[in-house]
């Protein structure tokens, strides 16, 4: 027996070291300290592509026929983060539009300065290729803007997608009343 008392009291006097060893420098006493130096941050999520999409038209007198080659731009204001002040608008411009009349846009958060929110974003007749017909009309807001309120998610794609129109484009300006 007298042989097991110093061994139980190395036993102790090493786990005592070992103990002392482990939280060395830790006042906690649970392991590592956490680096207080460096805070965590989310990986920065990829934004959201911003698409729109849409038809333009001519109208021929009753007839409505697709037009090919045309294009339409897409303006948003643009607001500077920091003070809330409105500046430069941001503008883009479709693609021509195919052989249907179909025109779409992208533009991702990467292409706006980190600085920049944008705003009221508007899809806008821009230009027919058709000398014959090119005046602007302001259907479905050709002209004036259709604001961009409302979006499908494409998922897949990370898209918010918005349509807009039929936009259309007439033969002829129409006639202003006198003001006589």
């Amino acid at each position: 027996m007298a042989l097991n008392k110093p061994f139980s009291a190395m036993n102790i006097l090493f786990m005592l070291l070992l103990v002392a060893s482990a939280t060395a420098g830790n006042e906690s006493g649970f392991g590592r300290k956490p680096d207080a130096g460096k805070p965590y941050s989310k990986p920065k999520e990829v934004p959201y592509v911003m698409g729109i999409q849409g038809l333009i038209y001519c109208k021929s007198g009753a007839k409505l026929v697709p037009l090919q080659g045309a294009v339409a731009r897409i303006t948003c204001l643009a607001v500077d983060k920091k003070t809330g002040y409105e500046l430069a608008p941001f503008s883009i411009l479709s693609k021509e539009t195919d052989e249907k009349g179909y025109f779409f846009a992208t533009f991702s958060g990467s292409e706006i300065e980190d600085d920049r929110k944008l705003t009221q974003c508007k899809a806008f007749l821009n230009r027919s290729p058709w000398e014959s017909c090119n005046v602007p009309t302001n259907v479905n807001d050709g002209m004036s803007g259709a604001l961009l309120v409302s979006y499908r998610l494409i998922n897949n794609k990370r898209m918010k997608l918005h349509s807009v129109g039929p936009f259309i484009y007439t033969t002829e300006p129409k006639a202003t009343p006198s003001g006589n």
